[in-house]
């Protein structure tokens, strides 16, 4: 029985040891600790997330912005390349009139200036990135300038290629060459080079385009240069004249200060009693009297008379339409020939109009 009296065996390392583990685990964290440490964790992703948006939103912007400045650029350019083509018309054909008659020389100005006109109206349609609102301004005035000068020479022009009043016409037209110069001033010193400027500092491979209106030299600034080349218009002249006693010409018309080219469409704001202008000139070397112009819009036929025209001579007819004209119409206009007048086919006109 002596194994009754002896003492128990100590408990083995292998029995202690999950004790032990046990005793020495971590106890859990309280909830509010937990809910800290989450918070923390979320709060950092979206601040990664945050970072990462807007970085991704400053490089769309950016290259957004490149792109608006680029297309500016390009559109610049192909505005001023049909601004030079046009100036390039207009001075050789002043130049150089060959054998146009003067209806046809003052079409084709017109035409002159019904592109200006255009372009004035792309230019003001710009979408014009911020950093360019100063150089857009500059090119807004520089097309201000170029298109009021051709329209003021279309309005002279009839005037300049005849006798009376043709000495005032002349310098009207010289001063409005001088405006087509000071527009290339304000293009050359402020216009280009401010575009240059924002492309530079943008980092775009882009040029300004170069514009110059007037061909270089003096010359054209001279109103005797002027008047020497509307002398060389047929017909402008007495000596262009010679054999024709009786002649008249339409040379010009306008619809409520909208000027008009034979078959070329045009649209005017509806609604009033809209006005024609009619310009005719007496291209003979005789005065004539109860001189007929006359304008059918869809089978009626309206007429007002000149009283009478001196030689050399351009007058304005003044005509209502009554009733005004709706939708699509062809104004029909005629300046009815003179009794002894030989040549009549530049008497007639068909204007296309559209009533808005």
């Amino acid at each position: 029985m002596d194994f009754l009296d002896e003492d128990p065996a100590p408990p083995t390392a292998t029995h202690e040891a999950p004790a032990r583990r046990r005793r020495e685990r971590r106890p859990p964290r309280p909830p509010r600790q937990q809910i800290m440490l989450r918070r923390a964790i979320a709060l950092g992703a979206g601040l990664l997330v945050a970072i990462l948006l807007v970085l991704g939103v400053r490089g769309c912007l950016n290259a957004r912005k490149e792109r608006a400045l680029e297309d500016y650029a390009r559109d610049v350019s192909t505005i001023v390349e049909e601004t030079d083509g046009t100036s390039d018309a207009f001075f050789k054909r002043l130049e150089d009139p060959g054998s146009l008659s003067i209806q046809d020389f003052v079409n084709e100005v017109n035409a002159d200036r019904s592109a200006m006109e255009s372009y004035l109206s792309r230019v003001d349609s710009l979408d014009t990135p911020g950093d360019m609102s100063a150089p857009q301004d500059a090119l807004e005035l520089v097309y201000e300038l170029r298109a009021d000068a051709l329209t003021d020479v279309g309005d002279k022009l009839p005037t300049g290629l005849g006798e009376a009043g043709r000495e005032q016409a002349v310098q009207a037209i010289t001063d409005d060459v001088r405006t087509l110069f000071a527009s290339d001033r304000v293009y050359e010193d402020i216009a280009q080079p401010g575009i240059q400027s924002v492309l530079d500092e943008e980092g775009i491979e882009a040029e300004a385009p170069k514009s110059q209106f007037v061909p270089d030299g003096l010359v054209w600034l001279d109103s005797e240069q002027v008047d020497s080349a509307l002398g060389e218009v047929s017909g402008s002249t007495a000596s262009a004249n010679d054999g024709l006693i009786h002649g008249l010409g339409l040379v010009g018309a306008s619809l409520d200060g909208s000027t008009l080219q034979d078959g070329v469409p045009v649209t005017v704001q509806g609604g009033g009693t809209p006005q024609l202008d009619v310009q005719v000139m007496n291209q003979g070397e005789a005065e004539e009297s109860g001189v007929t112009v006359t304008v059918s819009v869809d089978g009626d036929t309206l007429e007002e008379q000149l009283q009478t025209i001196g030689p050399g001579e351009t007058q304005t007819v003044s005509i209502p339409l009554t009733p005004a004209p709706t939708g699509d119409v062809t104004l029909e206009v005629e300046v009815e020939p003179v009794a002894g007048e030989e040549v009549s086919e530049n008497n007639v006109a068909s204007y296309p109009v559209t009533f808005g």
